[in-house]
């Protein structure tokens, strides 16, 4: 029998004019039978007259089977939802490095709800996991964050997959950030740490560059480790930051050819004391056989831990509180504020972030100087006289007590006390 096509998917028309559907509603997940339905009528046993008529039938048809059927049938665990479906598509839509940091996350959400049937998890079981995340898991409330974020963005691809009806998940809270500044070093603290690193030994000045460069220019960890000296332009004291590096040991690294925005992808200007540090470094790398990666002693770049490392040993000798390893980007947009009262714009250029505001999101705290030289400037500015003489009457407020006004406008007083002295007569 020949059939004809027509807009509505899955509806037809035959060679007698008849509208009919033929859809499919999936695969049986247990058998793995193709579930298909096909009919000339609608539910009440009347034929279509259009294809409009079928196409609505169909319609309800796959809804009443997705509700009934598409979602209760399968008795698939969560472990086995994670282990099958999730964790695969997480891992190929996303960079290794991220995969690598956040696996760990993944398994601890999908051994949470391991042997329960995906679709028995209930916004209670959700509320319960948020509670325990906050007050007993002895995560941070960012971590704690972290975890419940992606759990709901596990529900929902069950959601998409057609396990679930709807993500219960979102109808518990999600579970906001912390308030957390990362602690930075003010420049006289900067000062105390180079001040005690002995750069006539090779390793320790790797040091010294390694924390000089992070400090006065602002880049990330990753970007830093990954640059090149053809990064570098002496003649026209610029730093191309367009590379990140992904490592996982000395033999297995990748110097990745973008960072980690678009925008991340920037050129910046150097000062001339970063400009000769680096060409001092370049000679004494070269006396060593190193031509590649700046931040290096090998001829290989160092591992990411070691900045944190080399932060900690200098910072304890020059009696300074510890940073983390990204304080020295803080550091750099405190050092460019309050060293040099720096545009939002500019800090925002050289940060390599998309906008001003991303910046003011996570630096806001550090303008908290930037008024003082505005304060100066307001001192004396508004020129004025106080009034010699107060020019409101008061007479007919009950709560002033003459007390407290002891310098009536003498004019006011007297055609007050005349009015009440005529006012006393005429009773």
């Amino acid at each position: 029998m020949r059939m004809a096509k027509t807009k509505y998917p899955g509806v037809y028309q035959d060679e007698k004019g008849v509208f009919y559907y033929h859809i499919e509603l999936g695969v049986d997940r247990i058998t793995g039978k193709r579930i298909q339905k096909k009919s000339r009528k609608d539910s009440n046993g009347k034929r279509f007259s259009s294809a409009r008529e079928a196409n609505k039938e169909a319609t309800r048809i796959k809804n009443e089977y997705l509700m009934q059927n598409g979602y209760a049938n399968y008795r698939l665990t969560f472990g086995e939802f994670m282990n099958t479906h999730y964790l695969p598509h997480y891992q190929s839509n996303v960079e290794e490095s991220t995969w690598e940091t956040r696996k760990h996350v993944l398994w601890e959400i999908r051994d949470r709800f391991f042997d329960k049937e995906l679709r028995e998890i209930n916004v209670r079981d959700c509320e319960a996991f948020r509670t325990w995340l906050l007050n007993e898991s002895g995560h941070s409330q960012n971590y704690a964050g972290l975890i419940y974020g992606a759990f709901r963005q596990a529900m929902e691809y069950a959601v998409t997959l057609q396990y679930l009806k709807e993500n219960v998940s979102k109808r518990t809270k999600s579970i906001s950030k912390g308030k957390s500044l990362v602690d930075y070093w003010t420049k006289e603290e900067f000062e105390k740490v180079i001040s005690v690193i002995y750069t006539h030994n090779f390793y320790e000045h790797l040091c010294f560059v390694a924390i000089w460069l992070y400090y006065m220019t602002g880049m990330r960890v990753s970007e830093g480790l990954a640059l090149y000296w053809n990064d570098v332009d002496f003649k026209k004291k610029k730093l191309r930051i367009h590379h990140t590096l992904q490592m996982k040991s000395m033999k297995d690294f990748k110097r990745k050819p973008y960072t980690k925005t678009a925008d991340g992808m920037r050129t910046i200007s150097l000062d001339d004391d970063t400009v000769k540090i680096l060409q001092n470094w370049k000679l004494v790398q070269s006396e060593h056989g190193i031509n590649d990666f700046v931040i290096s002693y090998t001829g290989l770049p160092i591992h990411r831990s070691t900045i944190p490392r080399v932060i900690t040993r200098y910072a304890k000798v020059a009696k300074v509180h510890k940073i983390q390893a990204k304080g020295l980007r803080h550091s750099h947009v405190s050092y460019l504020i309050n060293e040099f009262n720096a545009d939002i714009l500019v800090v925002s250029k050289r940060l390599g972030h998309s906008s001003p505001e991303i910046t003011l999101k996570h630096y806001a705290h550090l303008w908290g100087r930037n008024d003082e030289s505005i304060a100066e400037k307001m001192s004396g500015n508004i020129k004025f006289n106080f009034a010699k003489e107060t020019l409101i009457d008061f007479n007919g407020n009950q709560n002033i007590k003459g007390d407290l006004v002891p310098y009536q406008n003498p004019t006011i007083r007297e055609r007050n006390l005349s009015e009440s002295s005529d006012t006393n007569a005429s009773r």
